[in-house]
């Protein structure tokens, strides 16, 4: 049997004990601790920015990559948009409590699945001190406790964030143990929480590849998890190329260093000698490092400012979170289905057409979470797609999909109403 960290111990018997009180507040009292979140972020962001600021030079100087260091980073502007999406959620509706089916069988019998929290759910997470937000102001609002586990890096930030959470949740009179922050960096805890099914109901690990492998393979308690992000955009040759231009360069350059980023760019060969040209020029004046395959390459060789490089085997399949894009010429719609079975990770994949037979056949046959027509893929996003902010993205098919907004952290219990009856 693994052995606890006390403060582990206690946090988690905390939020287990919570979850009794957090099952029946009602929808005022939860969107008040939620309001309270919002606004104690801009009031104290000063000292949240000083704390991100201790976590931040300490990640640069240990070398830490760019992708991660954005991720990171928070600054007022953040602050504001994570404040916006917490008062978004207290919009939604209340998912605790819906009846979500109703049925009378001949015995007469009335039977409904009625909607209830999930539990505990525990949250292991690395670099992105929003998550603390996110997490919790959707567990709060779907009635749920939270065991939070932030990474090393980001302790100052979160340990900030997560006691302004605190005292604003108890402010509206959400009960003791709703939300908990392990303080205690060492790497053993993760391990620890992965073992304590009696306590935790679901676990949620938002990081890299290693992170999420490691807790899909350890933990004894049911796990959402994303994966990497591989995103594809195809360019039909039925594609309006001046929206096919504006729609990569956005999935590209946006914000190239979260998991909803284009990496690789399926282009139809009766459209590659106009289009690549034009979007390899908008790519390479924000320097967008181009690799590419042999007919790609070809025809961008011939500007050499674009600066074309040959593809490597392994760009294929690589998320790169950062300026740097793969691109494959096809020879047709089967070619491109293909190409994204093989090396897609199941997160967002785009068309971009004129033609609706092959927009829907592209929405019918790619197998991911998200799959776009004409659009970006960075619209993958809770926040995005109106429910306020996500636990993360999943690209799994059990037990939720893409982004985790209120009803993806809940569970349900029938309710069974009768006169007398009994079984033959």
């Amino acid at each position: 049997m693994r052995s606890i960290n006390n403060e582990l111990q206690l946090k988690a018997e905390a939020a287990k004990a919570a979850v009794r009180f957090m099952a029946h507040l009602s929808s005022k009292i939860k969107n008040r601790a939620l309001e309270n979140i919002a606004t104690e972020l801009l009031v104290k962001s000063s000292d949240l920015l000083a704390a991100n600021k201790l976590d931040y030079s300490a990640a640069e100087e240990s070398g830490m990559n760019t992708a991660l260091l954005d991720r990171l980073l928070l600054t007022q502007e953040r602050l504001e948009s994570i404040a916006g999406d917490v008062m978004a959620v207290t919009t939604l509706p209340d998912p605790i409590g819906e009846i979500i089916e109703t049925r009378t069988l001949p015995n007469g019998l009335l039977i409904q699945k009625k909607r209830v929290p999930l539990g505990v759910i525990g949250a292991i997470y690395e670099s992105r001190p929003n998550v603390t937000v996110d997490i919790s102001s959707l567990c709060l609002k779907a009635g749920n406790a939270v065991i939070l586990r932030g990474g090393k890096e980001s302790i100052h930030s979160n340990k900030a964030l997560a006691n302004l959470v605190c005292e604003a949740a108890a402010r509206a009179g959400l009960p003791d143990g709703a939300v908990e922050f392990i303080e205690n960096t060492d790497r053993s805890i993760v391990n620890q929480m992965l073992g304590m099914g009696n306590y935790i109901d679901l676990i949620v690990p938002r990081g890299g590849a290693s992170l999420i492998k490691f807790v899909k393979e350890n933990a004894v308690m049911p796990v959402v998890a994303g994966g990497i992000g591989v995103c594809h955009t195809y360019v039909d040759k039925d594609a309006d190329l001046d929206k096919a231009v504006a729609i990569a360069f956005n999935a590209k350059v946006q914000r190239p260093t979260v998991c909803n980023a284009l990496d690789s760019l399926l282009v139809h060969k009766d459209i590659a000698d106009t289009y690549l040209p034009k979007i390899a020029a908008e790519l390479v004046k924000v320097g967008v490092e181009l690799h590419c395959d042999a007919i790609s390459l070809s025809i961008l060789e011939l500007t050499p400012e674009l600066k074309p490089l040959p593809a490597e085997d392994d760009d294929w399949g690589k998320e790169f979170l950062s300026l740097v894009i793969a691109i494959k010429v096809v020879a047709s719609l089967d070619e491109a289905l293909e190409h994204i079975s093989r090396y897609g990770s199941g997160h967002s994949e785009a068309i971009v057409t004129e033609d609706n037979d092959t927009a829907n056949r592209f929405l019918k046959e790619v197998d991911a979470s998200c799959v776009y027509a004409n659009a970006s893929t960075r619209f993958t996003d809770g926040s995005q797609f109106g429910l306020g902010a996500e636990l993360g993205i999943s690209t799994q098919k059990m037990h939720a999909r893409g982004p985790i907004g209120l009803k993806e952290i809940t569970s349900y219990k029938w309710i069974i109403f009768g006169s007398g009856q009994i079984r033959p």
